[in-house]
């Protein structure tokens, strides 16, 4: 019988030195292999076993977003596995100062083993990833959250058990959040809908993508505008700030524009009576959900804030081991 650290390494070697910068990069298979191993990194953790994989390996996390969640899950997972972090703040490396990103993405894979970067322009990671020889892992963009997705992918799966045909309600802006929800739930086989009011909904270039996934695994994603039509007979519901980073100036409009989208009591009272309440943190309570949902029975916001150190040990392990 082959031994799980066996077939770790024997499925690694598939992974090994790979980019991590949107998840229509991977295939579904390659995902369902990562939510694996992020459950089995996470016994391992609860049962208080030691696995030290990347043990000499260095983790370089450039943020020129501040962080809470990303920057302790990878600081900590990266510690774990037996290897070190250093958080790199853009105010204080070269990047910040007009070194290009090509010679950044050179001069640090000389020092390193990989790389997260947690910025705003996809184009930044992307030209990182494509000038560096060790993996780069996108930490957030503008336009993509993968490893947020990642977490949450395996917080519904250990509450609704396999991912196929899950119904999932996005409620809110359609920003990287959705965008990376969508391309999650079109591999593994979901039903996602983005509810949205007119002038937030997600780019439409990365929703026909995302349609285009979901033809060729039996998902089906859709976009509308009415929270209460799409709630009827959901899995889980999940929310995010009216206003993301960045956008706080724009918070007052929002809040006028957004008004009738918050998660509440009467409107979990809509979908089904076992449905799980999701938030990728922070939160707003009184704004984008209610006080008594997110800290109410239906809510794991916590399990799945957990669950970014687990999904992101089992991506450092695959793509730097």
């Amino acid at each position: 019988m082959v031994k799980i650290e066996e077939q770790i390494a024997f499925n690694n070697q598939k992974l090994q030195g790979r980019d991590f910068l949107a998840l229509a990069d991977y295939k579904k298979e390659e995902i369902d292999y990562l939510l694996n191993l992020a459950g089995y990194l996470k016994k391992q953790k609860m049962d208080g076993i030691s696995y030290e994989p990347l043990k000499g390996k260095t983790l370089g996390m450039i943020f020129e977003k501040s962080s809470t969640r990303t920057r302790v899950s990878f600081e900590a997972g990266i510690y774990q596995l037996g290897g070190m972090g250093i958080f790199l703040s853009s105010k204080d490396i070269q990047i910040g100062r007009g070194e290009t990103i090509a010679d950044t993405a050179q001069v640090l894979s000389g020092y390193l083993d990989g790389i997260m970067i947690r910025t705003f322009s996809q184009e930044t990671v992307e030209e990182l990833a494509k000038y560096a020889t060790i993996p780069v892992i996108n930490g957030l963009t503008d336009m993509y959250h993968p490893c947020q997705v990642l977490a949450d992918l395996q917080t519904v799966k250990e509450e609704k058990g396999p991912l196929a045909g899950v119904k999932l309600v996005y409620i809110g802006d359609g920003n990287n959040m959705a965008h990376s929800l969508m391309i999650g739930a079109a591999l593994m086989g979901m039903e996602l809908i983005v509810v949205a009011p007119k002038g937030y909904q997600p780019d439409t270039l990365i929703t026909e993508k995302a349609k285009s996934l979901a033809e060729n695994h039996g998902a089906k994603i859709s976009v509308m505008e009415d929270p209460e039509q799409a709630v009827d007979g959901a899995d889980v519901i999940y929310t995010d700030v009216w206003a993301s980073m960045g956008q706080e100036e724009e918070q007052a409009k929002r809040e006028a524009d957004f008004k009738g989208y918050q998660v509440n009591e009467k409107l979990l009272s809509l979908a089904k009576s076992d449905v799980t309440f999701m938030h990728c943190l922070p939160a707003h309570r009184g704004e984008e959900v209610s006080k008594e949902v997110i800290d109410g029975n239906h809510s794991v916001v916590f399990q799945q804030a957990e669950n970014r150190l687990h999904a992101q040990k089992a991506l450092m392990t695959a793509l730097m081991g």
